[in-house]
């Protein structure tokens, strides 16, 4: 079917998530269009689509080139995900130098997921020296500004008093925010909490939220944590947790083998 392509389908964030869903390869058609006569936000977008083969075959590194181009016009999420090509090596070699450097411009310019990631470099020294005071102060920065993940790690800093004086009060407050802002590990610090509580029903219930958004490496450290609880309904959700990283492994060699 042909049909033709307007300019303010891909300017509409609304639309074009609802055309990616019903259509990938027409809105990929929609983005390539905009992106070649030069619109920043299509530029972006068709770097990710290209990142993940989503409506368009995969390919880092036009991908990479196209975060290029919308990096160097200013777009922060673009810059953002440079630093992300750069760190896990998608379309280049991997350098968590040259990422930290993408990661910076782009949380010096207020973007809630560069001020994580940097922080994440930061924490750990990788591309940078460690600092963890600057870590937290970026995790906290991008938490007050609504990001989910960050909230978890800010309040495991306040929780353990790292770098700050411990308030278990506050650290359980930004790991129920994180949690209702569907974070898996922020879901899981907050069940770890209820349970201590011993409002188990209410730990079941955001327990199983996690598991249905965690990865595999959470999946796995997740359910030897659980194993060692007391309470014998939190031991049979570990079970619940192994049964889905079984079920996520075999899905990735499937696809390994493709």
């Amino acid at each position: 079917m042909s049909f033709q392509i307007r300019r303010e389908e891909v300017l509409d964030g609304a639309q074009l998530s609802a055309m990616l869903e019903e259509s990938p390869a027409r809105a990929a058609q929609a983005i390539l269009l905009a992106a070649g006569e030069g619109v920043v936000e299509a530029q972006a977008l068709l770097g990710q689509i290209l990142l993940d083969g989503q409506g368009i075959a995969q390919d880092q590194a036009l991908a990479l080139r196209w975060f290029g181009i919308a990096a160097g016009r200013g777009h922060l999420m673009a810059r953002n995900m440079l630093g992300r090509c750069h760190e896990h090596g998608w379309g280049c070699a991997a350098d968590a130098v040259v990422a930290a450097a993408h990661y910076r411009i782009a949380a010096d310019g207020g973007l809630d997921w560069a001020m994580y990631n940097l922080a994440n470099l930061l924490a750990t020294g990788r591309g940078v020296a460690v600092d963890q005071l600057q870590a937290l102060a970026l995790y906290q920065r991008a938490a007050e500004s609504g990001h989910a993940k960050s909230m978890n790690l800010l309040g495991r800093y306040l929780e353990e008093g790292r770098e700050c004086p411990a308030d278990p009060v506050c650290a359980r407050d930004w790991y129920r925010r994180s949690a209702e802002g569907g974070d898996f590990r922020g879901q899981f610090s907050h069940a770890a909490v209820l349970a201590d509580d011993g409002r188990i029903d209410e730990a079941l219930h955001w327990l199983r939220q996690a598991l249905e958004g965690g990865n595999l490496n959470f999946l796995r450290v997740g359910s030897d944590s659980l194993l060692a609880c007391a309470h014998p309904q939190m031991r049979e959700m570990a079970h619940a947790y192994r049964r889905r990283m079984l079920l996520l492994e075999a899905s990735s060699d499937a696809l390994q083998e493709q």
